[in-house]
């Protein structure tokens, strides 16, 4: 049975033989990669021990298959372009052989800092080719990296390094983001204030600006980098060994460090890519997203390079200097499948169709969706605007938990239909579960979404507490992976996602817990308690509505939710910024002092007719209350 799925019928195939015989269908993937020892066995382990292992006793270093592979055959081949925030201002394409030359000048530069198998180093970065370099380079020397995006405030960024003890922070001088400069360099000095771990602080010129370098910690890159050598031996790995990682919301307030292995990781990674998206090798694929994020791990920088496949890394919005930036990269570049999220489709299709006709994009074959469900009206325009009703939408369901693409089209092969997620990719077996923790059968079903079996691009753990990792997904429902995401199941037996089911909101595609943002906000002096929940937004899919209870009735309430947005800024970022805020005088909560977010979420959502029961409200009077105020 050949990796590649090229029918609906190898696709059965491949799915009945991935549930049957789950360990031999693996073990045939495999092969195909490069190892030092081949695996003693493929799969063991449960969901009710959490003893999940996959290649077990298998040796290999992930980079040798992302590129040393590659150099004999398609060495010269283009592995990526770059293109940054200002048109025609920064270019930049880099040959296999090129980025593997690279890869081990900056591995020998890791290891001459005393960086060994094992050390953690994080990455604070703009979407800048060392970036790419790094974290390769990091896998090529068995150390772990932690990717923590660019647009996280110094107090989120040294949580992260401190939760992981990082040795080396990599980072930019700074940044450009559509029309503004992020000091990325000055708001790692500030989280570095509380990181002891850290010993070397590398910077890579990007913006130019002037920065402070510490003496003894702070080093540049191109100083480092300008005479190591071209030339590092992988370093061997097992296949359960940490590879990465990243950290993710949760519906507590500390996010979790995600963990996943070198085996297991690149071959599911792998795997997905090659099927989901059908790239052949002469076509140019553009995944838009920022390494920051799971899908910038799995499909800008290991998926591809896996299948030796050329990438397009862009640094800008799409929206800057214009909303025609991504079709005038499509163009330029021949891009032949667009990988992107559903809230940068919604903010195009405002700006109208005048910057699309003017644009050449015959080159497109696939386009793709991810981050959030994407909404009939924005598939609908992205299909006959951008496909021109002649590119197969691949909507993909998955999470930085899950390592890869877990429901999905394959790009030509999957009969597809707006909303929907489709069909399992093969080795993945959903089910939905009632509130009673039973399966429900058939189709033609809601419930929520968990996953049967392990599948080999699973997180192992979470770092440093693997007894959150087990009540975070698998206390719910003993034996089963709960996702937090509910579903139904249509009579076809496609999937479609119907969002968060737990404290966890969307936001334009990045997962952000309510507990962390009502942290934040709780920080203010005057406040005594918040709530947070989502609402739908036209744009970002869910927007953040703040339910705020102050000590005293502020002044000026204006400069008082000014200081709120500074104070949730400063501890997580930008993009945990409530959209709309609310002061009220009590929270709707049951007499044992749980909040009714239920009926928050309804006021929030302009949705006051039918509420539910009210009567075990500790208050219910609040409700008229919080009903009359609503924004």
């Amino acid at each position: 049975m050949e990796s590649r799925i090229k029918s609906f019928s190898e696709y059965e195939s491949h799915y009945g033989s991935s549930m049957q015989e789950q360990e031999s269908y693996w073990g045939k993937i495999a092969e195909e990669f490069v190892w030092k020892k081949k695996w003693d066995k493929v799969h063991s382990g449960n969901f009710n021990d959490l003893n999940i292992k996959w290649f077990e006793g298998g040796k290999l270093n992930i980079t040798e298959n992302c590129l040393d592979r590659h150099l004999e055959k398609r060495g010269d081949k283009i592995a990526v372009n770059y293109e940054g925030n200002q048109p025609d201002s920064l270019k930049h394409s880099m040959t296999y052989r090129e980025l593997h030359a690279e890869v081990c000048k900056f591995s020998n530069v890791l290891t001459d800092l005393g960086v060994k198998k094992g050390d953690r180093v994080c990455f604070y970065m703009a979407m800048v080719p060392e970036l790419l370099v790094g974290v390769l380079a990091t896998a090529r020397i068995g150390a772990i990296h932690s990717v923590v995006f660019g647009g996280f405030s110094s107090q989120a960024l040294a949580g992260r390094i401190q939760d992981s003890t990082c040795k080396i922070l990599v980072t930019n001088d700074g940044t450009f983001r559509g029309g503004k400069h992020i000091a990325l360099k000055g708001i790692a000095d500030e989280a570095l204030k509380n990181c002891p771990s850290i010993e070397k602080s590398i910077v890579v010129k990007r913006s130019f600006q002037p920065v402070e370098m510490k003496e003894g910690r702070d080093i540049w890159w191109h100083d480092q980098i300008r005479d190591a050598s071209p030339k590092f031996d992988a370093v061997e790995m097992d296949a359960e060994d940490p590879l990465f990682i990243l950290y993710t919301s949760g519906s507590t307030g500390q996010p979790k460090g995600l963990v996943h292995t070198c085996g297991g990781y690149m071959v599911y990674a792998s795997q997905t890519f090659k099927n989901v998206f059908q790239v052949e090798q002469d076509d140019t694929y553009w995944c838009t997203a920022d390494i920051g994020w799971i899908t910038g791990h799995t499909y800008i920088t290991y998926g591809p390079l896996l299948n030796g496949v050329s990438t397009l890394m862009f640094e800008g919005v799409p929206t800057y200097p214009d909303a025609g930036r991504f079709w005038e990269l499509i163009e330029k570049y021949g891009v032949t499948h667009l990988y992107t999220a559903p809230t940068a489709i919604r903010a195009l299709m405002a700006k109208g169709t005048d910057l699309v006709n003017k644009r050449n994009l015959s080159s497109l074959k696939v386009l793709g969706s991810v981050g959030e469900p994407i909404n009939e009206e924005a598939w609908e325009w992205y299909n006959k605007n951008i496909g021109k009703e002649n590119c197969p939408i691949v909507d993909t369901w998955w999470q930085t938990e899950t390592g890869g693409i877990m429901i999905t089209p394959l790009a030509g092969i999957t009969k597809t239909k707006p909303t929907f997620a489709t069909l399992p990719f093969p080795g993945v077996e959903p089910v939905l579960m009632d509130e009673n923790g039973k399966e429900y059968q058939g189709n033609g079903v809601s419930g929520n979404l968990c996953l049967k079996r392990s599948w080999p691009g699973i997180a192992r753990t979470i770092y440093g507490d693997h007894e959150r990792y087990k009540q975070t997904y698998f206390s719910t429902y003993p034996g089963y992976y709960f996702t937090g995401d509910g579903c139904l199941r249509d009579e076809d037996g496609y999937y479609r996602i119907t969002g968060r089911v737990d404290d966890v909101m969307n936001v334009s595609g990045h997962r952000i817990g309510t507990a962390e943002v009502e942290d934040a906000i709780n920080m203010h002096d005057n406040v005594v308690e918040s709530a947070i929940v989502g609402y739908p937004h036209e744009i970002k899919g869910q927007g953040i509505y703040a339910y705020i209870i102050c000590q005293e009735t502020p002044k000026d309430e204006a400069l008082f939710k000014k200081e709120v947005l500074g104070k949730v800024i400063e501890v997580i970022g930008p993009i945990a910024k409530p959209d709309k805020m609310q002061v009220v005088s009590g929270l709707p909560k049951t007499r044992s002092g749980k909040i009714m977010r239920r009926i928050l979420r309804k006021i929030a959502e302009g949705d006051t007719s039918n509420l539910g029961d009210t009567s075990t409200l500790l208050n219910p009077a609040i409700v008229d209350e919080l009903k009359d105020g609503a924004i």
